[in-house]
């Protein structure tokens, strides 16, 4: 069996591309690149959401005095990027394909128009035969806005780009049921939706990246849930890549199974868009009841107790139950003045529509 993907995004993590000194590993991203090259000859297109950066500056200079983490990974994400693009355009030319570099940052996401502006850019990339090199700019993030690593940067553009498949590349081979290095664990092959996974993810994060593997499974369900294919594999195997794609039954790695039917592009926005929420809705049982029932139904003003926050018409708020817990995101259809004015009356108009409600 071969899966007929066309369209996919490949994470690559920072563990994958660097040496345990910290350096660049050339030969690993010359063996990627060779594989991607052949994927894209098949008439695969292929995103390429590549870490390493950091780690690439890193072992490139040397500070002239101590610095705190926020200037280092400035100095070094800045000196290291140039390396890293230099180096896969070098790569890539080798195999007669052209790349681009698109560096974002987690505000990109944060209005319909940044996303559809970005979205644009890359799906002319792809037209035109480039493939798009895409990593967030470390260098002006604000810490308080950063992506929580490449994983969740990954996640949301396979969401905007409608790929059929995500597969992040890490050092391990998938999600174990048990620790990685513990006597007779396995990985867990395949993951269903709904299938609760808390019994066997660590917290820890590992080497030279951001993340862990608690970040991954939650950016892999939320894209599953979006109709995409999320596969975590090996990207230290060689030809990993043309493996997961030619032998899918023997290749170890965790698949996660996607949701059947079709999320809309404007869903899949919102679904990522919680962390730019400007405000609250909190809701009464009542509420909460209705919009987990099996009928798509709005938010409307009746079931909302009270507002939290400043915001404006068409800002992303927070959808919250009786006790304070988050049950979704949604674009709201008035301004929190307006909207304060409406809760809990009869025969207003929704404040957040189904069209623009994404439920967690």
């Amino acid at each position: 069996m071969k899966y007929q993907f066309t369209k996919i995004a490949v994470k690559v993590g920072s563990n994958v591309l660097t040496r345990r000194d910290g350096t660049l590993d050339v030969t690993r991203m010359s063996a990627l690149v060779d594989q991607i090259a052949e994927l894209y000859k098949a008439g695969i297109e292929v995103i390429l959401v590549s870490s390493g950066a950091v780690a690439s500056g890193r072992s490139e200079i040397k500070p002239s005095k101590k610095l705190d983490s926020v200037d280092q990974r400035q100095l070094f994400s800045a000196v290291g990027q140039a390396k890293l693009i230099n180096r896969y355009y070098e790569l890539f030319r080798d195999h007669g394909i052209a790349v681009g570099q698109v560096l974002t940052m987690k505000e990109n996401f944060s209005t319909r128009r940044h996303y559809l502006n970005q979205r644009n850019c890359m799906m002319v990339m792809l037209e035109n035969g480039v493939i798009p090199i895409v990593n967030e700019n470390d260098t002006v993030s604000v810490t308080e806005l950063m992506f929580t690593d490449n994983d969740e940067l990954s996640g949301m553009i396979a969401s905007m780009m409608d790929v059929q498949a995500l597969i992040i590349l890490s050092n391990i081979d998938g999600i174990y049921d048990g620790s990685p290095s513990a006597p007779g664990t396995k990985v867990i092959r395949e993951v269903e939706p709904g299938k609760d996974l808390s019994d066997y993810i660590q917290a820890e994060k590992s080497g030279f990246g951001r993340g862990g593997m608690l970040t991954k499974t939650t950016i892999a369900r939320k894209v599953a849930d979006e109709g995409i294919h999320v596969i975590i594999a090996n990207g230290k195997k060689d030809n990993i890549l043309l493996d997961l794609m030619e032998h899918p039954e023997t290749t170890v790695c965790t698949r996660f199974i996607p949701t059947q039917g079709d999320v809309s592009s404007v869903k899949k926005w919102i679904a990522h868009s919680g962390g730019f929420a400007k405000g609250e809705l909190h809701l009464n049982e009542k509420a909460v009841s209705v919009l987990k029932g099996d009928k798509a139904v709005s938010v409307l003003p009746v079931g909302v107790v009270r507002i939290e926050g400043d915001f404006e018409k068409d800002d992303i708020v927070k959808l919250m139950n009786h006790e304070g817990d988050l049950i979704g995101i949604g674009r709201v259809a008035f301004d929190s003045e307006e909207a304060g004015r409406m809760i809990g009356k009869h025969g207003q108009k929704a404040l957040v529509h189904y069209d623009y409600l994404y439920l967690e």
